[in-house]
């Protein structure tokens, strides 16, 4: 076996309500998943198929934690997401079989630089700095897909108290079914893998010292504090 140069990254884990910890693998995003929201970013949300971005997977952040504010930016906005975690491999599923694939859910937050990503659009650039930045992805407690129906459910995001986010699983415009599908055509799912489902509208503005709470019915909560 060959020695290792530099000492080997640790792998990145959430807690599961199992008592285990799920190893992360890859971060997966879907963009513009809610019509509301899309329309709000000044989008069609009729026109177009799911599209996917990704975040590192030491960008997770536990439950709990505090996740520092991040460099270059002075426009940090947060988003509330249903989690989807892996659990098995597959390529080209059919949504008829795709949550079969699912081991469990969370609660995510997709913290993003919007002044970067308004400008990586400009440009045509892609939204690396934006999206994938360190610490992005505040996640949490990952419960068992049994009895969780990921269609239907209140999700809502309030920052130090104050409501700032509210909709309903069922006003994703495709489902998690579909999302996972669509994303097999392009990759390869794996056990570890995240998928992040987009969020409805209400994005905003964060600053140092606010407090974020992310609850979905049915699937849990996850709690940051920005600092």
């Amino acid at each position: 076996m060959t020695d290792l140069v530099i000492p080997a990254p640790s792998l990145p884990t959430v807690p599961t309500s199992t008592g285990g910890r799920f190893p992360v693998r890859r971060v997966f995003c879907v963009g513009r998943n809610y019509a509301a929201h899309a329309r709000e970013m000044g989008h069609d949300p009729d026109r177009e198929p799911p599209f996917f971005f990704t975040k590192p997977a030491d960008a997770v952040v536990v439950d709990g934690a505090d996740t520092p504010y991040p460099s270059a930016t002075a426009r940090l906005e947060h988003e509330v997401e249903l989690v989807v975690a892996i659990g098995s491999a597959g390529s080209d599923v059919t949504a008829d079989h795709a949550l079969e694939h699912v081991w469990g859910y969370g609660v995510g937050l997709d913290l993003t630089r919007r002044d970067l990503q308004a400008e990586a659009k400009r440009l045509g650039r892609p939204w690396d700095a934006a999206k994938g930045f360190d610490a992005s992805a505040p996640i949490g407690t990952l419960v068992p897909a049994a009895g969780v129906d990921p269609a239907a459910g209140a999700i809502t995001l309030r920052v130090n108290g104050d409501l700032r986010q509210s909709g309903d699983l069922a006003d994703q415009i495709w489902s998690v079914a579909e999302t996972i599908a669509e994303l097999s055509r392009f990759v390869a799912l794996s056990p570890g893998d995240l998928l992040m489902t987009g969020t409805p509208e209400g994005v905003g503005v964060l600053d140092r010292g606010d407090t974020l709470e992310g609850t979905i019915a049915g699937v849990g909560s996850v709690r940051t504090r920005i600092v």
